[in-house]
């Protein structure tokens, strides 16, 4: 089954897009199988794409005019289609630079290896780059890694703190080992418990 996507990087009116409807539908992609945006592929709000991408199912073909209508820039391209190949989901640019991919040729099978390669290549460099983030925070004697989560005993130490008028958000977060936003989504800056503290006490009461 082919599935089609199209969009137009403003909403004035000034840019139609009956050109890539037209392409579509002449790749043989129906009507009613057809999502858009309108926006700049910049923006991360792309209900269009977020839709056409859980409508995609395995052995189905993913297909765009031209490459740019489908990425927001090069590292979302290279992910986005590289999610398509592991899902076994096809794709296929009907012009432009990237009209040599097209799952259903050799060429473009090959063209689709090079993107999962990319990909492979960027989530190296970002694992490289953590390790070495965390070794030079040991090494400055921080232990790194993902804040703790709020825990009842947390909780309580919070209160206590806040309670006090001279305590600054930022130093009482960063003792408990937590954000100052998860802090400020359980206590209130007096102390006081918002609703998700509340419920925090009252999960390990029914709990007791």
């Amino acid at each position: 089954m082919l599935i089609g996507y199209m969009r137009v990087s403003k909403q004035d009116g000034s840019q139609c897009m009956d050109l890539q409807y037209d392409a579509l539908i002449l790749a043989g992609v129906l009507p009613e199988r057809i999502y858009k945006d309108l926006g700049s592929g910049r923006n991360d709000d792309r209900p269009g794409l977020e839709t056409c991408l859980k409508a995609l199912q395995p052995g189905n073909t993913l297909v765009v005019w031209k490459l740019d209508r489908l990425g927001r820039n090069l590292k979302h391209l290279v992910n986005t289609v590289d999610n398509l190949r592991q899902r076994d989901i096809g794709f296929k640019v009907l012009s432009g630079n990237g009209a040599q991919i097209d799952t259903t040729t050799p060429n473009g099978r090959l063209c689709f290896g090079i993107f999962a390669t990319l990909a492979e290549f960027e989530r190296e460099l970002i694992g490289e780059r953590t390790r070495a983030g965390l070794a030079a925070a040991r090494a400055r004697g921080r232990k790194g890694g993902r804040p703790r989560k709020m825990t009842v005993t947390t909780l309580k130490m919070a209160i206590a703190a806040m309670s006090d008028r001279q305590s600054i958000a930022a130093d009482v977060a960063k003792r408990l080992g937590i954000t100052t936003t998860t802090l400020y989504a359980y206590v209130n800056g007096d102390g006081s418990l918002k609703e998700a503290g509340q419920a925090l006490l009252n999960q390990q009461n029914q709990n007791q």
